[in-house]
């Protein structure tokens, strides 16, 4: 099986899609169990390496998703931009994207800008409309995810993937095991 747990000592865990406290308002998942493929989680553990150098952790919100999550995302948001059609696909459902944030060495979160899953032009790579620190937080997670061989997505600060995704298939929602709300 090509996903893998996310687990790692500076790799923070807190899954949106497992609780009500995302865009959609509702739970997504059942548990909070992270998974990546496993070429995708060997460029997370090298960029918790590199925010760990840096005196930081990492926070996963998201991982890979299946498709029937991507279907509840959708019929919430159908809007391109920030949530794929699940008629196309998603990478995240081929395991290889992930979304997250930084945190100091405690474990806070350091201020972005804009919360997660915010589908808003503040929300965008590159943005000059948020706080000056934000900004610098922003590149801060740009590069080092960059250094550890991600690709990011223009409109959301949040989430990277590996370069060319679709090389990878996506994935049964059985691939994980039991993971959606009824």
């Amino acid at each position: 099986m090509p996903l893998r747990e996310i687990s790692h000592p500076v790799i923070d865990i807190d899954l949106r899609y497992a609780t009500p406290d995302n865009f959609t308002g509702k739970t997504i998942y059942d548990h909070a169990v992270a998974y990546l493929h496993q070429d995708a989680l060997a460029a997370l553990v090298r960029a918790a390496e590199l925010t760990a150098a840096q005196g930081m952790r990492l926070r996963v919100l998201d991982a890979y998703r299946p498709s029937a999550a991507q279907w509840r995302l959708w019929e919430a948001r159908p809007d391109p931009r920030f949530v794929a059609d699940p008629r196309i696909g998603s990478i995240h459902t081929r395991g290889v994207a992930v979304d997250l944030t930084l945190c100091d060495a405690s474990g806070v979160p350091l201020d972005m800008g804009t919360a997660f899953d915010e589908m808003t032009e503040q929300s965008f790579h590159g943005t000059t409309h948020i706080a000056a620190p934000a900004q610098r937080h922003r590149c801060l997670l740009l590069g080092l995810m960059t250094l550890a061989g991600w690709t990011h997505h223009p409109y959301e600060w949040w989430h990277y993937n590996l370069p060319e995704p679709t090389r990878y298939l996506p994935l049964s929602d059985g691939a994980e095991g039991s993971f959606l709300m009824d």
